[in-house]
């Protein structure tokens, strides 16, 4: 009878510790799924908006790519992601409270580049809240290439674009004037024999800059080495972008010159700029190709004077 006795006191015991435990839990997760929702519906209109710049400027056509990239890139590092320990900093509510004033500048201010980045930043906050600084540079790449995808506010793609448009007049005319062909260059405006060519905004290198840059950053992710060798490929994607966009506008007057000014616009110029875009990308697959095997000839011979 006394063993019995006892067994009917413990379990209630046991029960009544177990109880307020997984009760009191359940006000938190309450808690971050009421913040997870409010912030859905702060966000899901930005990026609505965002879609629809992806689909009407061509500027950044490549962000329907990104997002595909960075899951990807994100599903590699599944592995080190879950090897690293979780080490929470309350820093990361700072963050949070820095992105959200920044989202609140962006709308009150009508400023859509401000809102989306303050996206970003929510994000790189509410992974150093639950999981640490480490985890966040493990991040980093991630957030730099969907920062890619945001368009830039105008006034700084205009100082952007207008000087790419001098420059590539610039090499345009040289290259003009190399191949016997004579020009007079003021400002972005070509004036040759035959037909005046007007260097636009579309023809200054800045569409294939960011979609070059954006790429040239997918392909350094797997070029190995270290850090300055993946910088020096994703810097390389400038003057590359600018030289195939001045190659464009000098073939563009050869085909005047050849075939008539007729051949120099229209459909034949929109299809020269897909084709030197895919030449430059090109380009830039080969300048991964030589730095990959640079790396390895390199790592093997490390390997073999250690070794020695």
């Amino acid at each position: 009878m006394p063993p019995a006795s006892a067994s009917v006191v413990t379990a209630p015991a046991e029960s009544a510790t177990t109880a307020p435990s997984a009760a009191g839990r359940r006000p938190w997760l309450t808690v971050y799924g009421l913040a997870l929702g409010a912030l859905a519906l702060v966000y899901v209109p930005v990026l609505i908006h965002l879609v629809e710049d992806w689909a009407t400027d061509p500027n950044y056509s490549h962000g329907f790519v990104i997002p595909f990239a960075v899951a990807y890139f994100v599903w590699q590092q599944r592995r080190q992601l879950r090897a690293l320990p979780a080490r929470p900093s309350a820093w990361g509510l700072a963050i949070i409270l820095v992105s959200q004033a920044e989202y609140l500048v962006g709308y009150l201010g009508a400023e859509f580049f401000l809102q989306r980045t303050s996206l970003l930043l929510l994000i790189a906050g509410g992974i150093v809240y639950l999981y640490g600084w480490r985890h966040l540079r493990l991040h980093l790449f991630s957030l730099a290439l969907l920062f890619m995808a945001i368009p830039l506010p105008a006034i700084v793609f205009n100082a952007i674009a207008f000087p790419l448009q001098l420059l590539a007049s610039a090499w345009a005319a040289a290259l003009l004037t190399l191949s016997g062909i004579p020009v007079f260059r003021e400002g972005n405006v070509l004036a040759l024999p035959f037909r005046t060519l007007d260097v636009a905004e579309a023809c200054s290198g800045i569409r294939s800059l960011f979609s070059l840059i954006a790429l040239a950053m997918m392909v350094a992710y797997f070029v190995p080495g270290r850090f300055w060798v993946k910088l020096g490929l994703v810097v390389s994607a400038v003057p590359l972008a600018l030289a195939a966009n001045a190659f464009r506008i000098f073939a563009t007057g050869w085909m005047g010159r050849l075939f008539g000014p007729e051949y120099s616009e229209g459909f034949f110029h929109a299809f020269s700029g897909w084709l030197i875009f895919v030449i430059a990308f090109f380009g830039l697959l080969l300048e991964a190709s030589l730095l990959t095997r640079w790396a390895r000839r390199k790592a093997r011979r490390a390997h073999a004077a250690g070794g020695v």
